[in-house]
């Protein structure tokens, strides 16, 4: 709750800023606005509020995605993380020849993506067995 507050607030202080920043910009260029110091440094403190709002706001989606499952890969279920099915693991035992192999080769495949479903990587190393034979 306390992230999607901040993320709230820094989202409305945002839009406010934006919105404050566009129209001293623009009384600016069309000259209803005299470039003095007080409106310089208040155009400038503006762009750094604003700058600094978005740069949080990243940083906090960017922080929230480092937390949850990444893009595209579905959270492993209860069953995938007990093991492979017999079947996948049967599969691969007879297409590799042993079971030391085969569970080279799904241990070199948790290297390369991690983060997967465990009946994932068993898949995949059938599949690379597939693939690599004539």
């Amino acid at each position: 709750m306390g992230q999607k507050l901040i993320i709230v607030i820094a989202t409305a202080i945002l839009l406010i800023t934006g919105v404050l920043l566009g129209y001293v910009l623009s009384q600016l260029v069309l000259g209803f606005l005299t470039p003095n110091l007080l409106t310089l440094l208040g155009t400038f403190s503006l762009i750094i509020i604003f700058g600094t709002l978005y740069y949080v706001l990243f940083w906090e989606f960017r922080r929230q995605q480092s937390q949850t499952v990444p893009a595209g890969r579905t959270p492993p279920s209860r069953r995938d993380q007990r093991g492979p099915d017999t079947h996948l693991k049967n599969r691969l035992v007879s297409l590799a020849g042993d079971a030391t192999i085969a569970e080279r080769l799904v241990d070199r495949v948790k290297q390369d993506y991690p983060g997967m479903p465990e009946n994932w990587y068993w898949e995949k190393a059938i599949a690379d067995l597939e693939s690599d034979s004539p």
